[in-house]
């Protein structure tokens, strides 16, 4: 029997395990790394053990300090959630070893899927529908585009598409050196691309008794760099095509049979829009989206998780699918800038339920009326956390639940617009842009979507013109506290007041009076009322609150218009933060993982000079100009903050 339960993960995953475990009476023991003392999931835990360092491989990759925090903290049985161990065969069979209860599918059923290679070959004798491997060595112009994908792992990792065979050696070896890094095996494959297929995935529950459910379908096809950003169920493909959905099904469920499977999995497939799909892989673990299932059958996946580890029998049929689901993932990087991860404090966050109360739907709760929507946040960080380099950069999932799809992507647009997030840049404006774009609503959403449709995160200048107006005053209504005087006021007209403020690469300068009479302001702008919080103007007759929030460096206003993020612009340059022209500086902290240049090398603008590993992920500082690499300050294996100068490139004498 099981009474208490060790999550070896972190973050969200942590957080969600923990909820469904305390709703069953269990026990909760977490693990962290030095970086994650003071996280959400560890103050949340019954016990919490320490993992000296920082590094997954340090940390949450080292199963026999996981084991042994499990014995010492009393734990009887070990949940892996997602990435990390979750899909490591030799570390399910080191938690049975250990006498502990796992939490997860058979040993060899996570062996026989470990390989994408030879799960290719079990599935295709199952009676699978799988696309062709090809080795490196056999791709030929007639076969690009290619999928280079690591054989190990999942979650992006290790994957490159490749439309070149020129390019195709040194996609190789940066898939394999990612692939490496992440999961511990640089194997890796090829296969062939589908451009604009459609990625449908059937959940997968099984007991030890024989029985397997397939409980419905979901899509993924939202994707930047082969990482999922919006999941929902059911499929708009499949609610299209519905004819499809017996043949998905029977195939997840021979997928499971093959292998004897146990437990909750994941099959893959990638579809076309006529219907004909293809085994893509299966995750021997519970999915990070997950939450679109439970909310359409109302099951609880974790307790369903833990009951079948448990000895328990499934019915013979699964619930039925209900309505309309969607989950978007909430990222710390900035879209515009090639999904540049962001790292620091989240001085406020607060998302759904929790802006409003502190608290969260909890998975299968569907005691509110089945016509209102419903919405749900797991998250792996609060206001006050810190977003670190060593991680994935996924802060939250918003998931919410409508009678039909349209209302759904309604009503999560607007959650997302609504959520508070200061201090780290996010892909909230992207999601909100994505989940009302015609083409999303139509249901056109293939892995092409953003080669299609780009990257919409618009910026409305008169927006942000009024959200920098807002700040200026509460900046002034704070400047001039206690005094009463208006700050800027003169008994005489004088120049009006200015401040300036940086939102990506503009300066937006506000220029303003306070008189006697009120505000004076260029355009039909009238001041309410100001305070160093909070500021109500009138704007072309319509009166908005905008609620100012002031951190160093950083000044964030929320408002019905949206949410503004402003650096105000000091006027005089502080020298010490000045840097020789044509420097490479670190966009984020990170480890150098790669150099591939020496001083004195003439280099071409574009070309890729150091590679940096930062939030699991591989990015490329590639030389702003021509030149000659004058100085090179970083070498293969060194950590480096943000800001720090890497390499200088100057002119060619």
């Amino acid at each position: 029997m099981i009474t208490s339960v060790l999550v070896a993960n972190r973050g969200e995953i942590a957080r969600r395990i923990f909820r469904t475990a305390r709703s069953l009476g269990l026990s909760m023991v977490a693990v962290h790394s030095t970086a994650d003392a003071g996280s959400p999931h560890v103050a949340e835990a019954d016990a919490a053990v320490h993992l000296p360092g920082n590094a997954p491989g340090d940390t949450y990759l080292r199963g026999d300090l996981i084991i042994e925090a499990a014995l010492r903290a009393g734990a009887d049985a070990v949940h892996p959630g997602y990435g990390f161990l979750s899909e490591n065969a030799g570390f399910a069979q080191a938690v049975i070893d250990a006498g502990l209860t796992w939490i997860g599918p058979p040993v060899d059923a996570i062996s026989s899927m470990g390989s994408k290679i030879e799960a290719k070959k079990l599935m295709a004798a199952a009676g699978v529908p799988v696309l062709a491997e090809l080795t490196p060595a056999e791709v030929s112009a007639a076969d690009l585009p290619v999928l280079v994908k690591a054989s190990a792992g999942g979650g992006g990792r290790g994957m490159r598409v490749v439309s070149r065979l020129e390019d195709l050696p040194a996609e190789i070896e940066a898939a394999s050196a990612e692939a490496l890094s992440a999961f511990g095996d640089g194997t890796v494959f090829c296969e062939r691309y589908l451009a604009a297929g459609r990625h449908i995935e059937v959940q997968i529950m099984a007991d030890q008794h024989g029985t397997i459910w397939a409980v419905g379908e979901r899509e993924c096809s939202i994707q930047r760099r082969h990482q999922k950003v919006v999941e929902e169920a059911p499929s708009p493909l499949v609610e299209r095509i519905p004819s499809m959905r017996p043949h998905l099904f029977d195939a997840a469920r021979k997928a499971a049979a093959a292998i004897n499977y146990v437990g909750a999995g994941t099959v893959e497939f990638l579809a076309d829009n006529t219907g004909n799909f293809y085994f893509l892989e299966m995750n021997t673990r519970l999915q990070v989206e997950h939450p679109v299932t439970e909310e359409t059958t109302g099951l609880d996946l974790v307790g369903w998780q833990i009951g079948v580890a448990s000895g328990e029998r499934l019915p013979a049929d699964p619930p039925p699918t209900v309505g309309h689901a969607i989950e978007v993932r909430l990222y710390a990087e900035d879209p515009a800038r090639d999904w540049q991860p962001q790292t620091g404090r989240l001085y406020r966050f607060a998302v759904g339920a929790e802006r409003l109360s502190g608290t969260k739907v909890a998975p299968g709760d569907h005691d509110l009326p089945k016509s209102a929507p419903r919405v749900r946040v797991d998250s792996g960080v609060v206001s006050g956390s810190e977003v670190s380099p060593y991680y994935d950069a996924m802060l939250a999932k918003a998931v919410v639940w409508a009678t039909d799809r349209t209302a759904a992507a309604r009503r999560l647009a607007a959650e997302v617009d609504r959520a508070t997030i200061h201090g780290v840049r996010t892909n909230r404006g992207l999601l909100s842009w994505i989940l009302r774009h015609p083409a999303f609503l139509a249901g056109d959403t293939d892995t092409g979507f953003f080669e299609r449709h780009g990257i919409g995160v618009p910026v409305d200048p008169q927006v942000v013109r009024v959200s920098a107006l807002a700040a200026a005053l509460a900046d002034a209504a704070e400047r001039s506290a206690p005094v009463r005087v208006p700050s800027g006021w003169r008994n005489l007209a004088s120049q009006p007041q200015r401040k300036s403020y940086r939102v990506g690469e503009e300066v937006h300068e506000v220029a303003y009076r306070l008189t006697r009479n009120g505000l004076v302001v260029e355009g039909d702008v009238q001041l309410v009322s100001n305070g160093a919080e909070r500021v109500v103007l009138e704007v072309d007759g319509v009166r908005r609150a905008f609620d100012v929030a002031a951190y160093d460096g950083l000044v964030c206003v929320d408002s019905p218009l949206g949410s503004v993020a402003l650096e105000p612009v000091e006027r005089f340059t502080d020298p010490s933060r000045q840097v020789a022209a044509g420097s490479l500086v670190a966009p984020m902290p990170g480890t150098v993982i790669r150099v591939g240049v020496q001083v004195g090398d003439k280099v071409e603008q574009g070309q890729p000079l150091l590679w940096l590993e930062a939030m699991k992920m591989e990015h490329t500082i590639a030389s702003p100009a021509g030149g000659v690499v004058s100085e090179l300050k970083v070498e293969a294996g060194q950590q480096v903050e943000v800001g720090a100068v890497l390499a200088v490139v100057g002119e060619d004498a």
